[in-house]
């Protein structure tokens, strides 16, 4: 435990934490804001980052809208909305949960020391003799910049100054115009030429050139270069203004750090291979946590839609059998084709109370990573893991024939899915084994995704999809629809791709070899091509979704 947390323990009735929540990337949170979430009973957030922080609040925390206007939603489904009086100030609604003995996280956009109002409400906190503390988070003036690949100093040690232009006053204007220092101006898309017209007028040259960036640090960033004479212009011809969406913020930078010819260099975040692509990933949140993680490396946000279910099998009892056989004996192998396989035989082990220590003096075989990883999660080490093909028939590859003299006993223990193939069971039987097949789980076809992710499938909403076995094209369409034509097609292997095109569809990306994440690779390095030849042909940079029809007619803002 760290000494502000034992600090923090000690306090009663009340206590409050104004935290940092950063500029927007839900990654860029300190340890020490995780911390403060996960033990507040009062979650009080700006709507602009209530999403970035309440996925770390406890369940049955309270969260309430700074915004004075409305409840937010809730964390979870045991944790608690309230409804804010619209005249409430914020600092009155901190006070009061204080008072009321509860432990408040107040997080604001950025740094509290750089907010507008945490200093007022740390005034008023103390002027109540209510505990309170501070734990810093990234400014978006400084995290911003960074991820835009706008450098703001260098090993000249250029002055920076930060100019909030909604606060600015004309000498702030006339001090920052008068000198040759990187200026950080914080402001909204649609008073970018405003402030580039008072710095003009305040000295600065109008071929100064700046960077303007909106949605920093979240996978809707764009930036755009130009000089302080140049970027009303630029704007109107991109047709970003007029916008009913002029009112976002913003983080310009001014000086010749922000030049283009550097930001080609440095611009590591926009430059991702799948920056900003809505990749429909069809696999439940337990299936697809590690892909999905591999995604947003890429720069991708990753939706996930479950195509199938899981359900207990209809008749028990051969289940029930097979784990007993695990504890008297019965057994040489168990063999796990499936994450769900694991989950199936560890719910029945929890049903006997027994845990993972029943599998003593069993080999286990695990037909791939995730599994394995699975098992290791159960407390259990495979002692069989595909060195080649992460599939049936690289396990089998591996697998050692029966031999009586060194296997005391020759059955094999298969839990798995109703519909599995027939693959690993003919080719035990080969090697001498016998195998007990036993239906662990049935899949079923999942239920509809909701009517607006049903729409971005059928209307080209998605820039890819990743098809990881045929029957989750079959499923996918079936219960959603058949993609738009305009979105990449990745699919695992051959026998994924032939269904794929027996459904109509165009495979754009295959999986050099049948793994999830060889084909997510797959997928990363299509859209690397796919920007370099737009940026060697001078064209902009955009998504697969941005080609269909409409597209960019109906998009009010970048």
């Amino acid at each position: 435990m760290s000494p502000t947390t034992a600090e923090t323990t000690a306090c009663a009735p009340g206590h409050v934490t104004f935290l940092g929540a950063g500029p927007g990337d839900p990654g860029l949170l300190t340890l020490r804001a995780v911390e403060a979430l996960t033990r507040a009973d009062v979650l009080i957030a700006e709507p602009e980052v209530l999403d970035v922080v309440r996925t770390h609040a406890r369940a049955g925390v309270t969260v309430l809208d700074a915004t004075g206007a409305q409840a937010a939603a809730a964390a979870d489904e045991t944790s608690t909305a309230v409804a804010v009086p619209a005249l409430r100030d914020w600092a009155n609604l901190v006070m009061e949960a204080a008072r009321g003995g509860k432990r408040v996280v107040r997080a604001v956009t950025g740094d509290p020391g750089l907010d507008t109002f945490a200093a007022e409400e740390m005034l008023a906190c103390a002027g109540q003799g209510i505990d309170f503390e501070v734990v810093p988070g990234i400014a978006a003036a400084v995290g911003v910049p960074a991820y835009a690949g706008v450098p703001l100093r260098d090993a000249e040690g250029t002055d920076v100054r930060f100019v909030d232009a909604r606060t600015a006053s004309d000498r702030c204007w006339t001090e920052v115009g008068a000198s040759d220092c990187t200026v950080v101006v914080s402001t909204t898309l649609d008073s970018v030429a405003a402030a580039a017209g008072e710095l003009v007028a305040a000295g600065r040259k109008p071929d100064t050139p700046l960077s303007v960036t909106v949605a920093g640090t979240t996978t809707r960033q764009k930036t755009w270069s130009a000089t302080l004479g140049t970027i009303a212009q630029t704007f109107k011809q991109a047709k970003v203004l007029p916008s009913p969406e002029g009112n976002r913020p913003v983080i310009v930078v001014v000086g010749e750090r922000s030049a283009a010819a550097q930001r080609d260099q440095l611009s590591w975040f926009e430059s991702k291979p799948l920056f900003g692509w809505r990749v429909l990933v069809p696999r439940t949140k337990e299936q697809a946590a590690s892909l999905s993680d591999q995604l947003r490396s890429y720069g991708a946000v990753p939706h996930e839609v479950p195509t199938i279910a899981v359900e207990p099998p209809r008749t028990p009892q051969q289940m029930e059998r097979a784990v007993k056989g695990l504890v008297t004996g019965r057994y040489e192998w168990i063999a796990f084709t499936s994450v769900n396989a694991v989950k199936a035989v560890r719910e029945k082990f929890e049903e006997y109370g027994l845990d993972a220590r029943a599998f003593a003096g069993i080999k286990v075989a695990a037909v791939g990573e995730q599994t394995a990883n699975a098992l290791i999660a159960f407390g259990v080490k495979p002692d069989l893991v595909p060195s080649g093909e992460q599939s049936a028939a690289g396990l089998l590859e591996d697998w050692p024939p029966y031999d009586p003299v060194f296997d005391p006993i020759d059955r094999v223990f298969l839990p798995r899915a109703d519909i599995a193939t027939e693959t690993l069971v003919a080719g035990l039987i080969e090697l001498g084994w016998e195998v007990d097949d036993v239906t662990a789980y049935r899949t079923v076809r999942a239920s509809p995704p909701p009517a607006e992710t049903r729409e971005a499938i059928k209307g080209g909403g998605f820039d890819a999809v990743l098809f990881t076995s045929s029957s989750t094209v079959r499923n996918l369409v079936g219960i959603a629809g058949k993609p738009h034509n305009v979105t990449v097609i990745a699919c695992i292997g051959p026998a994924t791709a032939k269904t794929a095109e027996e459904h109509g569809l165009r495979v754009d990306v295959m999986a050099p070899e049948p793994s999830v994440h060889k084909l997510a690779a797959a997928l990363a390095e299509f859209g690397a091509k796919r920007r370099d030849a737009a940026v060697e042909a001078g064209d902009p940079v955009t998504r697969p979704s941005e080609r269909r029809p409409g597209a960019r007619r109906r998009r009010a803002a970048p």
